[in-house]
């Protein structure tokens, strides 16, 4: 059980590391951009945002910085 409890803190250790932070963010900003204007360029373009097409934009951005954080996590975890 101590041993589980150690590794997640050794994952958000690492996770928070301003590096990985930082690599994160611009995945996030460049990949979530495309991902917005692929899923939803054309309401934007219409003018059609709502607080719920709102909302997706801002999970669709989620998605890179997570799918970043978790590679860097497992990569420098393996590392040493």
């Amino acid at each position: 059980m101590q041993e589980g409890r150690s590794e997640r803190l050794s994952f958000w250790s690492v996770a928070s590391q301003a590096a990985v932070v930082r690599r994160a963010l611009g995945y996030a900003v460049g990949v979530g951009a495309i991902l917005i204007a692929i899923n939803h360029g054309d309401a934007l373009l219409r003018g059609d945002c709502s607080w719920l097409r709102a909302l997706k934009m801002a999970l669709t951005v989620c998605v890179p910085y997570l799918v970043s954080t978790l590679s860097s996590v497992s990569a420098l975890r393996s590392q040493g």
